[in-house]
């Protein structure tokens, strides 16, 4: 049983916000990050920036107007501001007035461009945050679908390391039908922010896996905030499904799936797999959403057996990340090597 759980997503580490394909030079995108509204944009260099969508002066979503010689200009009152937050220009003012518009500044936000999709890290800066996944082979092709579902980040991170649902909520012809519940053991091991469960042999191949034309090595790696990466190895054949969760606002959580393959064949099943992975994410979400209505009536979980030993890892990772930051030192995870077995 755990008590006390952490509620709130963790500010000033880094969040998936979109694929970079989306965002083309002089676009403009808005984006709901935890309590911040974020206008992101991409330059005509190519550069991006993330900057608060919110004009100090009436307080116009900057995300509406529209970049013009390089700056972004409010659509209200055509106020400009460079992409590193800084007010370039209030065309309103008089010749003679004497307000200096160059006191005013944007709050700027990180942003980086890693393997395809865009991250965005709120509050303070993320220094000594955990790593944005990048993908470590050269990939062929990619799948990005994203999902928003009305629950609590917690809740939905807790989906990723929790391996007991699947057999109930993701029971489809195409990816692992359970007929009876068979006893597993794996072996996970810390690492540097979360836990990895080792490569192993995927005993049952899905109907994704059998595409690979042999039964696949797999490693699961969870990291904080809420990243699953799942690496699946079958000779030189590589397939990358990673799982994101990204805070979207009170009760609110973007559940992001990126796939990635270095097999070209695989580019001719692009259409039919966006509608299953949709598919898929959306049982989670279905199921995800109903939860939190039952969390929202009375919040307390009761977390029993091995099956939920990685849930109570990820709390524990997540308190000693806090008290690492409050006592401003490094995060040392607090997790030992452990053998687990669960029916699934």
């Amino acid at each position: 049983m755990t008590g006390d759980p952490i509620r709130r997503p963790l500010d000033a580490v880094w969040y998936c916000v979109g694929e970079s394909r989306q965002l083309r030079p002089g676009q403009l995108v808005s984006v709901t990050l935890g309590e911040e509204a974020i206008v992101v944009g991409r330059e005509e260099t190519g550069a991006l920036f993330a900057l608060r969508d919110r004009c100090p002066h009436r307080g116009m979503a900057l995300s509406a107007g529209r970049l013009v010689e390089g700056n972004l200009v409010c659509p209200f009152h055509g106020w400009q501001f460079r992409p590193d937050g800084q007010c370039a220009a209030i065309p309103a003012l008089a010749r003679r007035d004497d307000a200096d518009f160059t006191t005013v500044r944007l709050p700027r936000f990180a942003i980086e461009e890693v393997s395809g999709l865009v991250w965005v890290a709120a509050g303070p800066g993320p220094q000594g945050a955990p790593p944005i996944p990048a993908v470590d082979f050269s990939y062929c092709g990619m799948l990005v679908e994203i999902l928003e579902v009305e629950a609590s980040f917690d809740l939905v991170a807790l989906s990723f390391v929790d391996p007991a649902h699947v057999a109930y909520v993701h029971d489809s012809w195409w990816w692992r039908p359970s007929k009876t519940l068979k006893e597993k053991v794996k072996q996970f091991a810390p690492s540097p922010f979360g836990f990895t469960m080792t490569s192993h042999t995927a005993k049952t191949a899905s109907v994704v896996y059998r595409l690979l034309g042999a039964v696949p090595e797999v490693e699961i790696e969870f990291r904080l905030p809420g990243v699953r990466l799942e690496r699946i190895t079958a000779g030189k054949k590589r397939i990358a499904n990673y799982t994101f969760a990204t805070p979207r606002g009170p009760g609110r959580t973007a559940l992001i799936n990126a796939m990635y393959w270095n097999v070209p064949a695989l580019n001719l099943l692009k259409p039919v797999a966006r509608p299953l992975m949709r598919q898929f994410l959306g049982q989670d979400r279905d199921v995800l959403q109903i939860a939190q209505k039952g969390l929202d009536r009375k919040p307390a979980m009761v977390l029993m057996g091995e099956s939920d030993v990685q849930s109570q890892w990820y709390f524990s990772l997540k308190r000693e990340f806090l008290r690492a930051r409050e006592a401003g030192g490094a995060f040392i995870n607090p997790l030992a090597p452990r053998e687990l077995r669960w029916r699934s």
